[in-house]
């Protein structure tokens, strides 16, 4: 976990909070007073963990914590006792929610589930984004492919051959091969 924000409008809590998350490796802790100057950086700056000690001086907290969650970071919503069946509403949404007055051991539990979940989803996107590398190279390789169908009058099989020939003479990936035939086809 690289960075975090703290939401909290008293001084003392966000102080307190940032004690508690230094040790565990944060090595970026900024702080913020209310929703809107978090929401604020937030749009300047990426975070790995936003922690929301609720109710903030605008807001109660729980809408904020959802906004997070819209994101890539995640969320601990740190509610008093009372309020915890309201603040349930931004669990949905993938926030964790601890009651105040907070256990240190249940914070760095939920810290530490944070970092799992955002190491899970930083898999996810790598992975999708593999996927759609992928897609593009097959989409290209076959717009390739139908060019050279179409004015070298090879079957599909033979273009098909062509462009991986090409690629393993050039040790060039077969979408850098797809894209050169293109640009010589499309243009004629």
């Amino acid at each position: 976990m690289e960075s975090v924000l703290i939401a909290a409008g008293a001084e003392n809590a966000r102080k307190t909070l940032a004690d508690l998350i230094r040790p565990i490796g944060a090595q970026i802790v900024h702080t913020a007073r209310s929703g809107r100057e978090t929401r604020q950086m937030l749009a300047e700056h990426p975070y790995d963990l936003v922690i929301v000690n609720a109710p903030l001086p605008d807001e109660s907290g729980v809408e904020l914590a959802i906004h997070v969650c819209g994101g890539l970071s995640g969320a601990i919503l740190l509610v008093k006792s009372d309020l915890y069946p309201a603040a349930e509403r931004a669990e949905s949404y993938g926030a964790l929610v601890l009651s105040k007055p907070l256990n240190r051991g249940a914070f760095l539990r939920c810290v530490r589930l944070s970092e799992i979940q955002l190491n899970r989803l930083g898999a996810l996107q790598r992975e999708n984004r593999q996927l759609k590398d992928k897609i593009e190279e097959i989409r290209l390789t076959d717009r390739a492919k139908c060019l050279l169908i179409e004015f070298e009058r090879l079957s599909e099989t033979e273009a098909h051959r062509y462009i991986e020939k090409r690629a393993m003479d050039l040790r060039a990936p077969k979408i850098t091969v797809a894209r050169e035939i293109i640009r010589r086809y499309e243009n004629r």
